[in-house]
């Protein structure tokens, strides 16, 4: 079969199955979090959010299987995989968490302001929020090949390592280990067909199997009354209707001016920017296995992508996701994001979600995600020079802290609610040592986690000057604060950009680029020099 190939193959059942879970553990969640934090009726956020969410993972997902499929006829081949992409989880809970229940808690309190009045205001706040990302990923497009070569890989898939290792994979395990009698025999079916090599009847897609497998557990368990099952079943025509996207562009372009956005805009940039390089990391880590998509259109439709989701009433941007070599080691080609976006269209407008979600459990399709996990990791050290492998443990940690804290911070909002500015200062006064060490690591992690890994390339590869130039950006970002910056709120800690917040880490980088200069000038005088010509 030459570069043009067939439309669909049999690993795009897989590479489906796979993403739908992702997104649709996305769509779950902007409704759950929506109606809990952000005051909107379930039927708003089923008729307008989710409707203008789907139409981004329409518009992007088509363009980068048309992208998969040219860059197959270019190359000659029929194994090219289009770019994973949805919703951005991160910006998901950044949003809400930082900007749009903020917002909604404070017209809350104001006299003569309804619940709902406030959880509008929210809304428009959330589009806004969605459309600035969008334009600040859409511009990066022109800038981002230039940051991508400057970088060494090591660094860009670090960052993506530590995401998978504490975002994905340990996510996943703790529900696998929550649900074992419905999450270990999908788990199973999956490491057996793809590091097993196991051939399932019928040549059938191992995703496939593995959903349904954990599915048919799941309803036998609830039928029986057994315990150790995720709740499933419920009516199944709740919530069914036809919803298509509306233009919200009045909304939109009311709220612009806002103060409520203004006053938060030192968290959308960061997010906005944290997006450009998760977009990069991805295109790096696709590049590794084989496909060099074009760096520039890749992060700008990522980018308009966002901006059609504010313009039909979302709040939520998307994004490159990590995993592409997991789903390209599944067998998906170009076809799973047409699935992927036919899908979505479909579930989004008529209102199938709910029941979607009530007759199949996250359980059920959670391995799928914990495979693309492992391979991301693995991809972080054998896509990398060996010598290259201390880089990348390196990079890891930052995202591991991220998600400890994440931890942290869930837990102590579901104990007390509203506590956790009086836990942190008791924290930080010495009841639990290193917590300030934690807060700092985690704020802007992605940044972070790309400084230290290129800092080790460098240093290992003895290119001092290169070390010593990575660490003064690395004070430059903390001294703006792009990077351990953090404050306390009623609910939570927040990351903005606080400039001079963290002076102390930029000091730190400071010396760190004089150590590295004096080391790049004590080993160029110590290279032998060339003899003089008579």
């Amino acid at each position: 079969m030459s570069g043009s190939g067939r439309w669909f193959v049999r690993g795009d059942l897989d590479g489906f199955f796979g993403l739908a879970v992702d997104n649709l553990i996305q769509f779950l969640l902007i409704l759950s979090l929506c109606v809990s934090l952000c005051g909107m009726s379930a039927g708003f956020v089923a008729s307008r959010v989710l409707p203008g969410a789907a139409v981004s993972l329409l518009v992007g997902n088509l363009f980068y299987a048309w992208q998969a499929r040219r860059l197959a006829r270019r190359l000659g081949r029929d194994d090219v995989t289009a770019l994973p992409f949805g919703i951005n989880t991160v910006s998901l809970f950044g949003f809400v968490l930082f900007v749009m229940a903020p917002t909604y808690q404070e017209w809350a309190a104001r006299p003569g302001v309804s619940a709902e009045e406030a959880a509008m205001v929210a809304w428009q706040v959330g589009m806004v929020a969605c459309f600035l990302s969008g334009i600040i990923e859409t511009a990066g497009g022109a800038i981002a090949s230039r940051v991508r070569r400057a970088t060494p890989r090591a660094a860009l898939l670090s960052t993506l390592g530590g995401i998978a290792v504490g975002f994905i994979s340990m996510e996943f395990v703790l529900r696998t280990f929550q649900y074992p009698l419905v999450a270990f025999v999908p788990l199973g079916i999956l490491m057996a067909r793809y590091l097993g090599h196991v051939r399932l009847p019928f040549r059938s897609p191992g995703g496939l199997v593995a959903v349904a497998a954990g599915t048919a557990l799941a309803w036998s368990l609830n039928l029986l009354g057994l315990p150790g099952a995720p709740a499933v079943g419920g009516s199944l025509s709740e919530g069914i209707g036809l919803n298509l996207p509306s233009l919200s562009l009045g909304p939109l372009l009311a709220a612009l001016g806002s103060p409520d956005v203004w006053g938060r805009i030192s968290i959308i940039v960061p997010m906005g920017l944290i997006n450009v390089l998760g977009a990069l990391q991805c295109l790096e880590s696709a590049e590794a296995e084989g496909d060099p998509f074009p760096t520039g259109s890749s992060l700008t439709v990522n980018g308009l992508s966002s901006i059609a989701a504010a313009a039909f009433g979302s709040c939520f941007p998307t994004t490159l996701y990590i995993g592409h070599p997991g789903w390209k080691r599944l067998g998906a080609r170009s076809g799973y994001s047409v699935l992927n976006a036919a899908f979505f269209t479909l579930v989004a407008f008529t209102g199938l979600i709910g029941a979607i979600s009530r007759v199949v459990p996250i359980e059920a399709g959670m391995a799928i995600l914990v495979w693309i996990a492992m391979i991301m990791v693995s991809q972080s050290f054998t896509a990398t020079p060996r010598e290259h492998a201390p880089a990348v443990v390196l990079g890891l940690l930052p995202g591991l802290a991220a998600w400890g804290w994440l931890l942290v911070e869930m837990t102590q909002l579901a104990l007390r609610p509203g506590s956790l500015p009086q836990a942190v200062a008791a924290l930080e006064a010495g009841t639990i040592p290193y917590v300030r060490g934690l807060l700092s690591l985690k704020a802007g992690f992605m940044f972070t986690a790309m400084f230290l890994s290129a800092i080790a390339v460098f240093l290992i590869e003895k290119r001092f000057a290169k070390a010593a130039a990575w660490s003064l950006l690395a004070s430059i970002f903390s001294i703006c604060g792009l990077m351990h910056s953090y404050s306390l709120t009623p609910t939570a800690v927040r990351e903005e950009i606080r400039p001079g917040f963290a002076w102390q880490a930029a000091a730190g980088y400071l010396a760190l680029a004089v150590l590295f200069g004096l080391f790049h000038i004590v080993r160029r005088n110590d290279l032998p020099h060339a003899p003089q010509s008579p």
